[in-house]
């Protein structure tokens, strides 16, 4: 069982990029991220972590809080996750640990998938 939960908003982004661009199924396989700010500094409003791109069209960009990590759609979510720590406002899925970027991944894969 894990002890500790990352709820970290730096960390989370980073943890949902990698995921991003590691998956190679479907929609995902052309996803990329784009213009990182790797020293990027949460805030409270949300501050630009990178963009996702598949086939050099942006689909979404991440911000960073001190506590979570936002991916902001440029359409509306074609799902919403079941989980406590993933919520959605419009377009923006906000992930508030490192163990619900999974579903963020699967919001966007879905979206993409149309």
């Amino acid at each position: 069982m894990v002890k500790d939960r990352i709820t970290d908003g730096r960390r989370i982004g980073q943890l949902l990029a990698s995921e991003l661009t590691g998956l190679q199924r479907g929609p995902l396989a052309d996803v990329s991220v784009v213009d990182a700010d790797r020293d990027v500094e949460p805030t409270p409003d949300g501050a630009f972590a990178y963009r996702v791109t598949t086939d050099d069209t942006e689909v979404a960009v991440v911000e960073v809080t001190p506590e979570t990590a936002r991916l902001v759609l440029n359409a509306e979510p074609a799902i919403v996750p079941e989980r406590a720590d993933v919520t959605t406002d419009g377009r923006t899925v906000v992930v508030h640990s490192g163990a619900a970027v999974k579903s963020a991944v699967d919001v966007l894969e879905q979206t993409l998938s149309g």
